[in-house]
Formats: structure tokens, C-alpha cells, sequence
């Protein structure tokens, strides 16, 4: 056969890339054309040649095929920016590039020294995926400790590296037998190693070991990468969080130099509580509720639990958050005002805390300072009224001056009252005594262990009753009250206090302590009290008016009520004893029921009216 067809026909065999078997024609060919040994020996030599091409073009193809996978696998590792999709994606490819039923990763645990399950694709064993592997023990352990790859065709007879139990039992349970790992190098550090594996018994080719570090090379990149952007995310988020920390305590710092300027601006003109706390409330927000020491607002209720909230703030020195609200104990040295309660802030913190904090101390200094000045005024009200008391008769234009620089109108109608109670709560019923005679435009003060008040425009027996009841509730402690009045002129209220002193001490010798009357309203034993007004003024608060209508008519009321009672209230005996018809009796009787009031023949107003008939006849006598 010539050798130029024989080579001009293994030439088209390559060149159509037929198989392997298609080559022995030719030699079958010159055989059965009777073709000597030499000529046999040419084509055997042409064969094997053209095989090793064949061969040579085979490798060269699938390593193009191999770097173009490779390519696209680092494309696409260089577009995943998340850790856990870049490790996902570096062992899907592996498994796919070598053809392998499994593929996993590990990393190194600094912390630990060690290496651990990271990333698998492939495996079907909960085991496996928990294994961790000390450096330099087992396949992976070699690897990772020598920066070396490493296969072996069967796992479990390969006696190279040191088996550990518990990764030979992973391995076991998870039927693998070829493995193939290689070290995930950045530079001369190690970050873990990547696994190819089979579940049958298959050697590893220098191409396919040259294939995996190429993608181990990739992936290590792609993994610092990934985890270099990873912190820099980190970086930014905590910048951003550093920057609203900052921007939050900016805020907090303005708020609280606001709260500084409008608590020294309060403190400076002496303003209330109440303005306090809506200089808190318009800083911070919330609601703020201002208790006193026994726990009562002004218009809300304490929370509950408040006692040990404040108790806690009081001895820190600072403002405590319970359930959400936050307490501040309002403390002067050791005297407690009661406390700072603010709802609907529970992030409260930093100087927004300090904000309340402060808030206590001016709220504790404006205490003082109102107190104080109260103290000094009732102390100037409670001279003037004990003046009044001694030397009211002696009065001159300096105690009327003396009354009008405290607001009182000496020459006006007032009633003189006087309240009594324990010797334990004459300071707070002076206090409460002081709080309420303002609100009717009067003074108020001490005098020999009572309050003593000069209200003007009140009928003195109303008075007494409401400040009865007002100063039990402020005190906590019934307080009885005698009044007298209404009088005029400081030169009236000795004689006033004496008559209201002995009213008060009648309700005590009456058991009627709590109460609050004035001795007109005590009826006859107003005779017994009032020194004042003695048996004619009796007389005259009760009959006055038929005296009056009697002395300018002429008329005969007084002798008909005089016979009228006579006769136990019968009008025939009365008309019989007067010598008038009974209608006349009748007549006269309506015109003292419009003089004294249509009551007057009930029982209690009777007995006054035949008690003051009796004591006007011995008068008369």
C-alpha cells in the first residue's frame, strides 16, 4: 500500500475526529491486500502516532472546554457579593467541573484552630455536614497543615494521613471512598480546603488536581473579596450607626441646653411647678405628672408601684425607669417634695435622663423657694392678725396700713373665724388655713394655737361650715370651726374672735367636733356665749323685726305671740284672752310669720322666740 494514502487516511481520521476503533481499519485493510512486515510496521508506526494526535487534540479540547468553565465560574463568583453564595457556588461548580457526585468546602476557625463543614453540594448525611477536623489530622487536616493537595482513590484503606473516628464515621455514613482536596490559598495563608469526592473507588488525574486549584485559586479570591466587602458593608452600617449615635446625642445636647435655659429662666423669676413640667413635656415629650409626698397630682393619679420607684430614685440620686415610666424624686437635702413621673418616653437615656434629672432639682428649688416665701408671708399675715386680736380696739392707721399691703380691706364687712385641731397638725392646718382664705380675698394665720381667718362677704355660719370641711380635707384631720361677723373695722375683731372662740368651744362641749356653726346659728346659747351681745342682743336677733313693727304701727305682735304660746298655739283661747275676733289673731299671726319667716312656729325657732319673749318681759321688768 502506498504511505502517502495510508498517512493522507489517518489524516482524515483526525480531521474528522472519528473514534479510536476506526483507526485499525487501515491496518485490517493491508492485511487482507497481502501486505508485507515492513510495510505492516510503517502502518503500525503511522497508527500510534496519529492516535497520540488524536489524543493530544483531545487534551487540548477539553482543557479549552475546562478554562472556559473555569472563566465563567470566576465571572460569576466575581458578581456574587454575599459569603454564603460565593461558598455555594464555588462547590455546585467543582461538583460540576470534575464530574464528582460530591463536592464541600471547609474554612479555618482561627479562633479554635481547627477546620469546619462551611459550604456542600451533594451530600445527604446531617453528620458530615457537622464535621470539624484538627489541622494536620485526616485528608482535609493534611491539606489545610501542608498547603498541599491530596487524593486517594480509597479513603478508607489509605493509610498516608491519620484517620480520626469521628470524621472516618461521617465519611462512612455518607458512603464516600475517592477524594480529592486542595488547599484555598490567599497568598501564603490558608483559608480552608475544597473537596471533590466520589462514592466509588476513581483516580484523579494531574488535570483534574491542576482544575481544582485552578478553582481553589478563584474562590479564594472570590472569598476575601466577598468577605472584604462583607466588613465594609459592616463599616458603613456601623458608621451609620455612629452617625445617628452622634446625631441623637447632638439632639439630645440641644434639647438639653434648651431645658437648661428655660429651667435657670424659671428658677430666676420664681415661676410654679406647673411650668416645669411643660417645659419637660415640650423637651422630651411624654406626659409628666407632679406628685407630692403623699403621692397625689394635681390632675392624674400616681402609678402603681410609685412608693418603691421613688424610694429607689431618692437613693441613687437619679432618675429610675420602671415599666416603662420613668420617676425622679424631687429631694431638697433630706426633705422630700414628692416626685417627677414621666409616661410615653421609655427610650429615655444619655442627657435626655439628665433633662429629668434636672427637671427634680429646679422643681425641689422652686419648693423651697415658695415656700419660703410663703412662710415669710403667713408670718407677716399671722402678726397683723394677731394684732387684730389684741389690739384691734386700739387700731390705728398702721394696722389698716399693715392689712392693705397684705391685700385685706379692714374697713370692708368680713366674718371672724376661728379652726382648731390636733397640736400634731396645727403646722399643716395653718399651711391649708393660708391656702384657702386667698381664695376669698382674705388673710389668714395663727394666734394662741389656732387658725384664725378674716373672710369678707360671707354670712359667717356658711363659712364656718365650708372651711369645716375644706381644712378636714387638706389636713386629713377634722377641724372645727366657730364664726362670728359680719363685722367692720379692725376695732370689731377682738370682740368678734371672742364670740367665735366661744362658739368653737361650744362645739366641743357639744361633741360636735368636726363641725362648723357660728353662735347665731346656735340659737339661745348664744346668750350663754356671747358676752358680746348679752340678753338684749338675743332679744333683738330674734324678735327685732315684731319689736320694730310693733313700736312704729302701734300694734299689738308682741302680746298676741306672747298669748298665743300662753294658750299653747290654740286661737279660740287666744282670741278670748286678747278680746279680738279670731280671725284678728289670725291676721296678726300671718303679718309675724312674714316679719320672722314662715318656719317660725317649728320646733327649734318656737323655743328661741318663747325663750326671747320671757327674757324681754324680765328686761322690761
Amino acid at each position: 500500500m502506498d504511505r502517502t494514502l495510508t498517512e493522507t487516511k489517518f489524516l482524515n481520521l483526525l480531521a474528522r475526529d472519528a473514534p479510536a476503533e476506526e483507526y485499525d481499519e487501515a491496518l485490517r485493510a493491508a492485511v487482507a491486500a497481502g501486505a508485507g512486515r515492513a510495510e505492516l510496521h510503517d502502518l503500525e508506526q503511522a497508527k500510534a502516532l496519529a492516535l497520540r494526535v488524536r489524543r493530544a487534540l483531545e487534551h487540548r479540547r477539553r482543557r479549552e472546554i475546562e478554562l472556559e468553565a473555569l472563566f465563567e465560574t470566576a465571572g460569576d463568583l466575581a458578581g456574587l457579593q454575599d459569603v454564603d453564595a460565593v461558598l455555594t457556588a464555588i462547590v455546585r461548580r467543582a461538583r460540576t467541573l470534575l464530574h464528582t457526585d460530591v463536592a464541600y468546602l471547609t474554612l479555618i476557625d482561627p479562633d479554635r484552630g481547627d477546620t469546619y463543614m462551611r459550604a456542600t453540594a451533594g451530600v445527604v448525611s446531617a453528620s458530615f455536614q457537622r464535621v470539624r477536623l484538627a489541622m494536620g489530622a485526616g485528608l482535609g487536616g493534611l491539606v489545610a497543615d501542608t498547603s498541599l493537595p491530596y487524593a486517594t482513590d480509597d479513603y478508607a484503606a489509605d493509610q498516608r494521613f491519620d484517620h480520626v473516628q469521628d470524621v472516618d464515621s461521617a465519611v462512612g455514613d455518607e458512603g464516600l471512598v475517592a477524594i480529592l482536596g486542595v488547599p484555598l490559598l490567599l497568598g501564603p495563608q490558608v483559608l480552608g480546603v475544597l473537596f471533590a469526592a466520589d462514592r466509588s473507588r476513581r483516580p484523579f488525574a494531574r488535570d483534574e488536581i491542576s482544575l481544582l486549584c485552578s478553582l481553589a485559586a478563584h474562590a479564594a479570591i472570590s472569598i476575601d473579596g466577598a468577605r472584604l466587602l462583607e466588613e465594609a458593608r459592616a463599616a458603613v452600617r456601623e458608621l451609620d450607626a455612629a452617625n445617628k449615635l452622634v446625631r441623637r446625642h447632638s439632639e439630645a445636647v440641644e434639647r438639653a441646653a434648651e431645658a437648661h435655659d428655660r429651667f435657670a429662666d424659671l428658677a430666676l423669676r420664681g415661676g410654679g411647678v406647673d411650668e416645669v413640667a411643660e417645659a419637660v413635656t415640650e423637651v422630651l415629650g411624654g406626659s409628666l405628672v407632679v406628685l407630692d409626698p403623699d403621692g397625689v397630682g394635681q390632675h392624674n393619679e400616681a402609678p402603681a408601684g410609685w412608693p418603691t420607684a421613688v424610694a429607689e430614685s431618692r437613693a441613687e440620686g437619679r432618675a429610675v425607669c420602671r415599666d416603662g415610666t420613668w420617676f425622679a424624686a424631687v429631694v431638697a437635702g433630706s426633705e422630700e417634695f414628692g416626685a417627677l413621673v414621666l409616661q410615653g418616653r421609655e427610650d429615655l437615656e444619655g442627657a435626655d435622663q439628665r433633662v429629668l434629672e434636672r427637671a427634680a432639682l429646679v422643681t425641689a428649688l422652686l419648693q423651697l423657694m415658695n415656700r419660703t416665701a410663703m412662710e415669710t408671708e403667713n408670718r407677716v399675715r399671722g402678726e397683723l392678725i394677731s394684732d387684730l386680736v389684741t389690739n384691734g380696739e386700739r387700731a390705728g392707721d398702721g394696722l389698716r396700713e399693715r392689712a392693705r399691703q397684705v391685700g385685706f380691706n379692714c374697713d370692708g364687712e368680713f366674718v371672724v373665724v376661728v379652726a382648731q385641731t390636733d397640736r400634731e397638725r396645727l403646722h399643716r392646718l395653718a399651711f391649708a388655713a393660708s391656702h384657702l382664705a386667698p381664695r376669698s380675698d382674705g388673710i389668714a394665720g395663727l394666734h394662741q394655737d389656732r387658725a384664725v381667718l378674716l373672710l369678707p362677704g360671707e354670712e359667717a355660719g356658711a363659712a364656718a361650715r365650708r372651711l369645716a370641711k375644706e381644712l378636714a380635707v387638706a389636713i386629713g384631720q377634722p377641724v372645727t370651726v366657730g364664726a362670728a361677723g359680719p363685722v367692720s373695722g379692725p376695732e370689731c375683731v377682738p370682740k368678734a374672735y371672742a364670740e367665735s372662740l366661744r362658739c368653737l368651744e361650744a362645739l366641743t362641749a357639744l361633741g360636735r367636733c368636726g363641725d362648723g356653726t357660728s353662735s347665731r346659728e346656735l340659737g339661745f346659747m348664744g346668750v350663754l356665749l356671747g358676752e358680746s351681745r348679752g340678753v338684749e342682743g338675743f332679744v333683738t336677733s330674734v324678735l327685732g323685726p315684731v319689736l320694730e313693727y310693733d313700736e312704729r304701727r302701734g300694734t299689738g305682735l308682741l302680746q298676741t305671740l306672747e298669748t298665743y304660746f300662753a294658750n299653747g298655739g290654740n286661737l279660740t283661747r287666744a282670741k278670748d284672752d286678747l278680746h279680738v275676733h279670731v280671725n284678728t289673731v289670725a291676721q296678726r299671726l300671718d303679718r309675724v310669720s312674714q316679719l320672722l319667716g314662715s318656719d317660725w312656729q317649728d320646733a327649734e325657732p318656737a323655743l328661741e322666740i318663747q325663750l326671747a319673749l320671757r327674757l324681754h318681759r324680765l328686761v322690761r321688768s
